[in-house]
């Protein structure tokens, strides 16, 4: 459990080291690289890039706020502080203003204010990189365990087996439906009744094993060979005609997984159906400890095998739409060539489009060797 207590300590205090000057004595935001330099916050942010889910701008703000907080922890156990030479999961959460907070994100650029800071405050917990509370005083901060960040030597380990399956819904229903909800934790957040992951999960649960009853042939998922464990799942959702229009709605008009409504703006086509010419790609994410090039292209070939099956129940399918709600997944959107049909304005999510002759026709494996982030085992 995190500590309820943040602690409120003064963070001027002398650094050990007698080279610096007077005026880098003290910890400030906006001196932070005389203890953690800027050599040492990019590593930390590609690290974190890797993870998935995060721009090379909040990874960057994110990697300060960690090394600063942790500086003021060294400062309020009443050492004296000490360049960083790593960052280390905090002993205990630690007070810290919007104000100190937009001075970290935002030094030597246009100032942002406070209430960005707090914002992108708010956008690391919905991430799941952040705790936060307030204690009748102050805000607290506490850096989640990511155990992935730190960064030691490579051990060489074997490599774990991932194979293709057929989803169970018996079986693969509960860890599927909390990955979906920490890859969609942006979007939870936003939807005011279903801020609690868990409660999300409760519902994706339920829906998954809703759809498996529905049109089990389009839901898949990768699992790990050794345990079966689910790691990731890919839902291709056949769309009755008469809810296509959603598509070039406003995307808040068709959310449904993640939202706190209890029915579905999106009725499924059954097999057979001559007039149902649009798949829906409810669902397509891959667990970050294994997001690698390789488990992206074996996902990807799965994926247009399933639609070749899907076809002999759908002949005329042939438009294929989605909403790449995690940031990890922008890349390969355009590398797979979605384009987007419609956009809400009061939020950064748009449906797009692809057509299935198109994604049939894609070098899946020559696609994932050109991603960025995914890392190869």
């Amino acid at each position: 459990m995190f500590s309820s207590v943040c602690s409120l300590c003064p963070v001027k205090l002398m650094s050990s080291l007698n080279a610096r000057s007077d005026s880098s004595q003290t910890l400030r935001p906006e001196n932070l690289e005389n203890f953690f330099s800027k050599e040492q916050q990019h590593r930390y942010a590609a690290a974190l890039m890797q993870r998935g889910g995060i721009t090379r701008r909040r990874a960057e703000y994110f990697v300060r706020l960690w090394a600063y907080l942790q500086l003021k922890q060294q400062a309020e156990a009443g050492s004296p502080l000490s360049v960083l030479t790593q960052l280390s999961p905090l002993e205990k959460a630690i007070a810290c203003t919007h104000r100190e907070a937009a001075e970290l994100f935002y030094t030597h650029k246009e100032r942002g204010s406070n209430r960005a800071a707090g914002m992108m405050i708010d956008r690391f917990v919905s991430l799941g990189l952040l705790e936060k509370w307030f204690d009748g005083q102050s805000l607290c901060l506490q850096i989640r365990n990511m155990p992935e960040l730190q960064i030691a030597p490579p051990q060489v380990t074997a490599p774990i087996a991932l194979v293709v399956d057929a989803f169970n819904p018996r079986t693969d229903a509960v860890p599927t439906a909390n990955l979906i909800a920490r890859s969609y934790a942006e979007l939870i957040q936003s939807n005011r009744s279903l801020k609690d992951p868990l409660a999300a999960s409760h519902k994706i649960v339920r829906v998954l094993r809703s759809w498996a009853q529905q049109y089990p042939q389009g839901m898949r998922v990768l699992r790990r060979q050794d345990n079966r464990n689910p790691v990731a799942i890919s839902v291709l959702y056949p769309v009755a005609a008469e809810s296509e229009s959603l598509f070039f709605q406003p995307f808040n008009k068709g959310v449904y997984l993640t939202a706190d409504v209890e029915v579905d703006p999106f009725q499924a086509a059954a097999p057979g159906d001559p007039h149902c010419s649009a798949i829906y790609v409810r669902a397509w994410t891959i667990d970050i400890p294994y997001l690698s090039r390789e488990a992206i292209a074996l996902m990807l070939e799965d994926s247009q095998q399933t639609l070749r099956v899907m076809r002999q129940d759908f002949p005329n399918i042939c438009d294929m739409y989605s909403a790449f709600i995690h940031p990890a997944y922008e890349e390969l959107k355009l590398k797979l060539g979605f384009q987007e049909v419609s956009h809400d304005k009061q939020r950064s999510y748009a449906w797009v489009y692809l057509a299935i002759d198109h994604f049939l026709e894609l070098d899946m494996p020559q696609i994932a060797k050109q991603l960025n982030f995914g890392r190869s085992k």
